[in-house]
């Protein structure tokens, strides 16, 4: 006897219908062949199982014509699902087994149950990066939430992309623990002009500047799902990223993937050392992704984390149009007017000193507006509500300028002495800063940006 002929009849031979003679010859194909043997003892394991199930339903009388109804439709599906024939005889098996008709009830359960579960795993796809990537082409607006491990309060965006699925307008809520400098602001990105409302300083700017522009586009995409996962496709075309893939057989749970960095990565100096995506089996879309650094004891430490809502749920025009400010907000139109001061051919450092040399001096003179002017374009009025009660005399010495120490910020800091006199007392005002960068909108023009008191 062959393998074949000794498959098409285990079924009957486990059942013992077969006659003498065809028993004998597949007991002794069955000791000669272990895969026909491992075919044989999980059928027989199949039968002990119903078995233990019919206990409680020995009473139950099913008809044989719903037994054969069921037979041919499990066929049917078994065939288009293209299941090779050892599927086909353990379903005859249950399905024609003696022991089925004992237990009845038992039977159908459990016939119900492995349908269920048999054809959710046949028929689900394997699933790749690229389906993410070609669901994310149909996404318009995305809201974004970005934390960081040991902060409560996170980075937030609102995303809208245009037909090309570039971004076309974004909200950004940056909490104060980003620039401690500067405080929490609130910015806006419109066609290629901006909006920063920052709540410490209750002021506005608004900004017409590429070199803003392309900022703002990286922080974006290095939140953008769609950019993350098509990063993760390319590194690993490179050989520069490992990447696995779990795709559960629950519908109900997200595949995780995770993206580990070769050494080559990092030592381009990334930070990250291994990212985890978690992806909606439904949608093939993102709904979090975590951020890992390898720590001194060789161990994954989590750095922070990333949220994504509202998939295509279109956001308020208003949400891009930063009306909601306070009436008293200080309105600095960056892309009009001669903010700060010429740099001409002075070195940086040389025009962070004379930026702070004319603001004082103009204190001195009490030429309100072109103090203003220095620091970030505020109207004379404000600085001279500012500086009421207290006059400027004389500036007693400019230190030379060092790098701001403020992650974020930019330029330098310039410290100083200044002589001040108060209720008709004289002494030295040391000021923190005060910091002094470029101007954006204008890269050839410095400005203060505040510790001038």
């Amino acid at each position: 006897m062959n393998c074949p002929q000794c498959k098409e009849l285990l079924v009957e031979y486990t059942e013992g219908l077969l006659e003498e003679t065809q028993t004998a010859s597949i007991k002794e194909h069955l000791g000669n062949c272990p895969q026909c043997q491992a075919e044989f003892d999980e059928l027989n394991a199949l039968q002990q199982r119903l078995n233990q199930r019919s206990e409680n339903f020995q009473q139950v009388n099913l008809e044989n014509s719903v037994m054969n109804r069921i037979l041919r439709e499990t066929k049917q599906q078994l065939k288009r699902t293209r299941q090779d024939t050892r599927h086909v005889q353990i379903w005859r098996f249950i399905m024609n087994a003696k022991l089925t008709k004992l237990a009845a009830a038992a039977a159908i359960i459990l016939v119900a149950a492995l349908l269920i579960t048999f054809f959710d795993r046949t028929t689900q796809l394997a699933y790749a990066l690229e389906h993410t990537i070609e669901a994310s082409h149909s996404v318009r607006y995305l809201h974004i939430k970005d934390y960081k491990e040991g902060m409560e309060e996170p980075k937030e965006f609102w995303l809208e992309f245009d037909e090309r699925s570039q971004i076309k307008n974004i909200r950004a809520h940056m909490p104060e623990w980003e620039s401690p400098a500067d405080g929490e602001k609130v910015t806006v990105w419109q066609e290629g002009k901006a909006k920063v409302w920052n709540k410490k300083k209750n002021t506005l700017v608004i900004l017409n500047e590429q070199r803003f522009a392309n900022e703002m586009s990286k922080v974006v995409q290095a939140f953008d799902p769609k950019q993350a996962v098509q990063n993760f496709a390319n590194l690993e075309k490179q050989g520069l990223v490992e990447i696995k893939i779990n795709q559960p057989s629950k519908k109900s749970e997200p595949i995780i993937i995770t993206s580990t960095n070769s050494q080559e990565v990092k030592d381009l100096g990334y930070k990250i050392d291994r990212t985890i995506l978690f992806v909606d089996q439904a949608t093939k879309l993102v709904n979090a992704m975590e951020h890992y650094v390898l720590n001194n004891n060789n161990e994954y430490e989590l750095l922070g984390w990333t949220e994504f809502f509202d998939y295509n749920q279109q956001i308020a025009p208003e949400m891009f149009a930063l009306d909601d400010v306070p009436s008293d907000v200080i309105r600095l139109d960056w892309t009009i007017g001669n903010v700060g001061i010429e740099q001409g051919n002075l070195s940086d450092k040389e025009i962070a000193k004379e930026a702070v040399r004319q603001f004082y001096e103009a204190l001195i003179a009490k030429d309100y507006a072109k103090a203003g002017q220095i620091y970030s374009g505020i109207p004379a009025a404000m600085i001279q509500k500012r500086w009421q009660g207290t006059n400027v005399l004389k500036i007693v010495s400019i230190d030379e300028p060092i790098p701001h120490p403020t992650p974020g910020v930019g330029g330098f800091q310039v410290h100083c002495e200044i002589e001040i006199e108060k209720d008709g007392v004289k002494s030295i005002l040391k000021p923190y800063g005060p910091g002094v960068r470029k101007v954006y909108g204008r890269s050839n023009r410095w400005n203060i940006h505040g510790g001038v008191k």
